[in-house]
């Protein structure tokens, strides 16, 4: 080209390597490899971060939900002990140890209760640490008749007067569980312990949601349960001599060999939080293997348990991802670099002539770039949405589950609250027929066989009307789906108010009930309406404690047809659709109580006396019906709840 200088007179204006030094072209190789380097190191770096993050996110979630279904199983079961007590068979035993025929009969009430509860064993100990009766009459294990349980700690902390919790083996089946003992008084004596023993089976069955190895410890630090077989009954941190002295006492073990952990695990807490986390290096011992890789660490403190869930996370697939990336990147550098002084040597060759060209080259390389980019951007998107997806329809399910779990509750507690009520429903029945039964065997010495026929038939319908009494509660207590089916109003409002029948006539309750049976019906589960219907007249009843007049009414009519309930479309019923108002004559709702009601946790109640739960789960199962439940003042004084229900099937369409 003629502007250029001629070499033994000045430089090239230009980049060109052939006029260069020996010295410049290895510093500039060497600063090109650095750049490769860099930017590969830099995309490990990010893509490794990025990764970590990911993968953290993801194992804190099914921590999450693995943690629920631990203490759903738990804590489902950890309040019988309390209501055990409630039963006067157990005090009478309590109070009479060695009556062999009461302890047969507080035996019998313990297993009927087990067969209920699906637990292992529930048995009741005297202040001894003696089993005097329980759910298991051949099962070698802790419920064992007679057994001496002095030294266990459950027992020893129900005896000072506390809520015991631990985890223990068997002393004879060896079949571990989670023990839950209270305290059972006589006054305010101390005479007893009851306990029950929950399996831990349905924890196993779980290990799959977590996708990783996993372990569950108790507050000594021993490894309880876990997904690898090979670390249960390990300890995560050295026992002391003293504690290994406590622990071989009081046999939660049933004298297992309490191993080291293979892993050395440090880790920190939140104290705030309660989450565990931490990162096990390369190189660490495990078993067969020669070298362990490095584990992302990650647990969760059960509330109320003193556990800790831990789950261990191999990094190499997302080490493995980030090299991948690293590679990538340094592959995109070593060409944008090889790409730029390949352009700079032709740009200065071609300047003139090709320069329309080689922007255009540039345009075209940016554009097909930003499109792969745009491409993988979307790509990445679907995954991320697919991911998402399946993850909320888990969720929705779990959240289905737990609401069930929690109708479930209330329904026990309800029954918890109304047990006293239905023991003195039955004891007169039974002490008629004990006395019957006397008569009955004299008329048989006397030959009065007249008398003698007379006699048995007051016993078989003092039967039947004790089974009358056992079978609206059968039908309450049993746990099940909620299916929508063609529902008596009458019959439910009818199995509510004998529930509280006791307590009502202790509080001189008048019961006014308009509803007539079979003249109305409505579309919904019986047993979940019940439990609404429960809710309500309870409510009613302590809204009247205050005193007279105590008048409960319960009255059902159907709305006229196409006016739709408030808040309800008008066609997402075509059926038509039912009212049921429950009155009382108590206090009302004062200031802005009535706009709070339906707010979890929200009672007027004192402390103690209540949760503020049961009107949002009695709303919750009137609107999965599709219905709607409100709450007013009465203008002569009182408050009002109407329900309102559908007759038939709603059209999901036109539903709220």
């Amino acid at each position: 080209m003629m502007d250029e200088t001629p070499a033994d007179t000045a430089p090239p204006p230009g980049p060109s390597l052939a006029g260069w030094p020996a010295l410049r072209r290895l510093l500039l190789t060497l600063a090109i490899l650095c750049v490769v380097v860099g930017c590969g190191w830099a995309g490990f770096t990010v893509a490794e971060r990025q990764g970590i993050a990911t993968l953290r996110q993801e194992s804190n979630h099914r921590l999450d939900l693995f943690s629920s279904a631990v203490e759903g199983v738990i804590n489902r079961l950890e309040h019988v002990p309390a209501t055990i007590q409630l039963n006067q068979d157990v005090l009478q035993l309590l109070r009479h140890p060695r009556n062999t025929g009461q302890r047969r009969v507080t035996s019998d009430y313990l297993r009927r209760l087990n067969a209920h509860l699906g637990s292992m064993s529930v048995f009741v100990l005297d202040d001894r640490g003696i089993v005097l009766a329980s759910s298991n009459v051949d099962v070698p294990d802790d419920s064992r008749v007679g057994e001496d349980l002095s030294f266990r700690p459950y027992f020893l902390e129900a005896l000072s007067g506390r809520v015991g919790r631990h985890f223990a083996i068997g002393v004879h089946g060896n079949e571990p569980g989670y023990f839950v003992s209270h305290p059972i008084r006589d006054g305010a004596r101390v005479v007893g312990v009851a306990t029950i023993k929950i399996g831990l089976h349905a924890i196993d069955k779980t290990w799959e949601m977590l996708s990783s190895q996993a372990v569950l410890a108790d507050t000594n630090q021993v490894v309880i349960m876990s997904s690898q077989p090979e670390w249960r009954y390990t300890s995560l941190a050295d026992l002391t001599l003293d504690r290994r002295v406590d622990l071989q006492l009081s046999r939660l073990y049933n004298n297992r060999r309490i191993d080291r952990f293979p892993l050395v695990v440090q880790l920190s807490v939140d104290e705030d939080s309660q989450v565990i986390e931490g990162v096990l290096p390369v190189g660490q011992p495990h078993h067969h293997r020669a070298r362990n890789p490095e584990m992302l660490v990650l647990g969760r403190s059960l509330d109320g348990m003193d556990w800790r869930l831990m789950t261990f996370t191999d990094l190499r697939p997302t080490r493995r991802q980030a090299a991948v990336y690293g590679f990538m990147s340094a592959v995109a550098a070593a060409f944008v670099v090889l790409l730029a002084l390949y352009l700079a040597q032709h740009r200065r060759i071609l300047r003139q002539r090709h320069q329309a060209k080689r922007m255009l080259e540039e345009v075209n390389a940016a554009l097909e770039q930003k499109v792969a980019s745009r491409t993988q951007d979307l790509t990445d998107a679907n995954d991320r949405l697919r991911k998402e997806v399946v993850e909320r329809e888990r969720a929705e399910l779990t959240l289905r589950n737990a609401q069930g779990e929690l109708v479930h509750t209330a329904k026990m507690a309800i029954l918890g609250q109304l047990a006293t009520g239905i023991t003195h429903e039955l004891t007169q029945p039974l002490g008629a027929i004990r006395t019957l039964s006397g008569n009955a065997s004299e008329f048989l010495k006397r030959g009065d066989l007249n008398s003698l026929s007379g006699n048995l038939g007051i016993i078989a319908r003092m039967a039947d009307q004790m089974g009358n009494i056992i079978q609206p509660l059968k039908g309450f207590a049993r746990k099940s789906l909620p299916v929508a089916v063609t529902t008596d109003i009458a019959h439910a409002v009818g199995n509510a108010l004998f529930l509280y029948g006791p307590r009502m006539r202790k509080e001189e309750v008048d019961v006014d009930n308009r509803c007539v049976a079979g003249q109305l019906t409505a579309f919904c589960d019986p047993n979940r309406l019940e439990q609404v219907l429960i809710n309500l007249v309870g409510n009613a009843i302590d809204a009247m404690g205050g005193g007279p007049p105590r008048t409960l009414t319960l009255q059902a009519s159907a709305l006229p047809d196409g006016v739709p309930p408030p808040h309800l479309p008008a066609a997402a019923c075509p059926t038509g659709w039912v009212r049921v108002d429950v009155l009382d004559t108590g206090t009302g709702f004062a200031g802005g109580t009535a706009d709070h009601l339906f707010e979890p946790f929200f009672t007027t109640k004192a402390n103690g006396q209540g949760l503020g739960l049961g009107l949002v789960i009695s709303r919750d199962i009137v609107r999965e019906f599709h219905g709607e439940i409100e709450a007013a003042d009465r203008p002569e004084g009182g408050a009002r709840f109407t329900l309102y229900l559908p007759t038939g099937p709603v059209d999901p369409d036109h539903a709220a």
